[in-house]
């Protein structure tokens, strides 16, 4: 894999590994964090009866009252602003009037372009009161997207993230997802370098100052297998069990690595505090 710099390569995924600079890291702060806001508004108003139809209306309102674009809004024939998982959906669920019910647990999924950047992120959300292995699996699997992105570092390698994200969540008897991954964001949705969340450390691209992608990482309670519904959209577990994801907009740094997509609010956490 070769690198290119960000500013001078075409407005089109090329193979190449964009290093962005100082201007690229300013516009995805300002997509992330808006991308972020979109999310706590989520939060606020999510629970038992709300629809994912009105999750995806309050996402869209938003983005155009502040000014930005929903990037799945059209992209490739879709039609709707935000993608929401529930249960044993792993990703690119599609929002429907259907209400919530108690005991639901939801992926909402928000990408926002704000002057031509791309701000990507992803929360799961609890209905009511849920299961207890349902809690146990979101704080897996946004403690694993957190040790994913805490092993990112200039010299380091892309399958450095992946392994930190294996090797903590399979001994909880838990599955990661080989089917989906990150990928390099900034003024394309998607980009180089893909980023699988299983992986070997010193393995695949190095991680060069500049470079921005997701790190997502979908866990699922039983094992890794998914299959996509014939929507062309909805991927689920094949063996219907429950599935969850977080996600955050990272820039790899001199010193290692800056978050876009946290919280303004906190509220990128789950709440359980369940001891891991």
């Amino acid at each position: 894999m070769s690198y290119v710099e960000a500013a001078s390569a075409p407005l089109r995924k090329t193979g190449h590994i964009r290093l962005h600079g100082p201007e690229a890291f300013a516009g995805m702060r300002r997509a992330g964090q808006l991308a972020a806001q979109a999310l706590d508004l989520v939060h606020e108003m999510v629970g038992i009866g709300v629809s994912t139809e009105a999750i995806d209306k309050v996402v869209f309102d938003f983005a155009m009252d502040s000014g930005a674009l929903p990037a799945t809004l059209m992209y490739r024939g879709y039609r709707h602003s935000s993608c929401t998982s529930i249960n044993h959906v792993v990703c690119h669920g599609i929002p429907n009037e259907k209400p919530l019910r108690e005991g639901d647990i939801v992926n909402v999924d928000v990408t926002l372009i704000v002057d031509g950047w791309h701000g990507d992120s992803s929360r799961m959300f609890a209905i009511g009161e849920i299961p207890r292995r349902a809690e146990r699996l979101i704080d897996v699997t946004y403690e694993s997207m957190m040790r994913g992105i805490r092993a990112i570092k200039p010299g380091g390698h892309i399958g450095d993230i992946g392994a930190a994200i294996q090797e903590f969540v399979e001994p909880f008897h838990m599955s990661v997802v080989r089917d989906f991954c990150g990928h390099g964001v900034g003024q394309l949705f998607h980009d180089e370098p893909n980023v699988v969340h299983v992986g070997r450390r010193g393995e695949g691209p190095e991680m060069l100052p500049g470079m921005i992608f997701t790190v997502e990482p979908m866990i699922n309670l039983g094992r890794p297998h998914v299959k996509v519904l014939s929507d062309g959209w909805t991927a689920v577990t094949r063996d219907r069990s429950l599935s969850a994801q977080f996600e955050h907009a990272i820039g790899v740094t001199e010193t290692g690595v800056e978050i876009f997509t946290l919280s303004p609010k906190g509220y990128h956490k789950p709440v359980f505090g369940t001891p891991l």
